[in-house]
């Protein structure tokens, strides 16, 4: 029987000794008094080097405060079970799952056994899972916003169209068909540039990033004057664009067209009742940040009764039927997807003004 059980034992210590999972049992003085082999891939050392000779605080090093909590947890009889980057002696870092089980004999815990795995693959995997989770709610992001984008274009392009259509089956004279050819003419060439610029963009959809090009600011913003002249003549309002034509910014050009596009329809729709649209453009160096700001005098928005909701989607704010509640929320996504952000200062019956600040890179 003895014989038997040496034999069992000898086997047992064998198996151990081949076990690519680390086990060790520290006695309640956190002395090592067991380990196996795997001993040496953790921590470049041998069984017969820590056994009786060390203890955990000295084997761990640096690691040991960050396992001090869990030791006194076991000690006090409790199971834990953690994870852990361990930096072997090769310089690779690996991710290790690790338990300990107390050793209660009696009422008295005597010490605690030790279990660490190698779950390194099983890390990798979950990280892989999770960027291309994050690609894929990226790649479902930019898709709906490229279709909120087309659908705002090209409303912008077909209200101005059909505005300017109207006027020219009412033009009476040669003078006023040929102003409204002009402007078709104007029309015609922004929605051949937009649709470029939008079939740029579409071709870039399965890609991480949007491709930005240096634009000059006072152009863009010239463009969406002219894109929205019929309805600028219509409100009789004044666009001032006071941006210095030297100031050049690194940006999508589709996102840009598309954010001044909204904000200056915007100041433009919600107008005071009893007075011409203004609105100002201005734009200025802070550091490392380009900051452009639009300013009407517009009906103004209650900042306390609407400023939480400002931004969200499907949010009217002024009671117009032609209002979606989409635009303000387009073109935040649209501004935070390019590294900036939006900021809102209105007050009720005196105008509105939105500051916009990109990064310098």
């Amino acid at each position: 029987m003895d014989k038997t059980n040496n034999n069992y034992g000898s086997m047992a210590e064998m198996v151990m000794d081949h076990s690519l999972v680390l086990h060790a049992y520290y006695d309640n003085q956190t002395v090592c008094r067991f380990v196996n082999n795997a001993i040496h891939k953790w921590f470049g050392k041998s069984p017969e080097e820590v056994i009786n000779k060390m203890t955990s605080k000295e084997l761990l090093g640096p690691l040991y405060e960050l396992n001090l909590p869990f030791i006194l947890s076991a000690l006090k009889g409790k199971k834990e079970q953690f994870e852990r980057e361990i930096t072997l002696p090769t310089g690779e870092k690996h991710c290790a799952l690790i338990n300990y089980y107390p050793n209660i004999v009696g009422k008295k815990v005597e010490g605690f056994f030790v279990n660490l795995v190698d779950i390194t693959p099983v890390k990798s995997l979950e990280n892989e899972l999770v960027t291309s989770n994050n690609i894929i709610n990226s790649q479902n992001k930019r898709l709906l916003n490229f279709a909120n984008i087309v659908s705002h274009n090209l409303k912008s392009y077909s209200n101005n169209l059909a505005s300017i259509v109207g006027l020219l089956t009412e033009s009476e004279t040669e003078e006023e068909r040929e102003e409204m050819t002009g402007y078709l003419k104007s029309i015609s060439d922004g929605f051949k540039t937009t649709i470029n610029h939008l079939n740029e963009i579409s071709k870039l959809e399965n890609q991480i990033s949007v491709k930005n090009e240096l634009i000059s600011i006072h152009e863009y913003i010239e463009k969406s004057i002219q894109i929205l002249k019929i309805q600028i003549k219509q409100q009789n309002a004044t666009v001032l664009n006071l941006v210095d034509p030297n100031i050049k910014l690194a940006i999508n050009a589709v996102y840009m067209e598309s954010i001044l596009l909204n904000l200056i329809t915007n100041a433009i729709k919600y107008k005071h009742p009893d007075r011409d649209p203004i609105i100002e453009i201005n734009c200025s160096c802070d550091n490392d940040k380009i900051v452009l700001s639009i300013k009407d005098n517009g009906s103004g928005i209650d900042l306390n009764k609407h400023k939480e909701d400002l931004f969200k989607i499907y949010k009217t704010f002024h009671g117009n039927e032609d209002a979606q509640g989409i635009g303000l929320f387009i073109t935040k996504y649209q501004i935070e997807s390019l590294g900036g952000d939006i900021s809102i200062d209105s007050e009720v019956n005196k105008g509105t003004t939105f500051k916009i600040s990109f990064k310098v890179k």
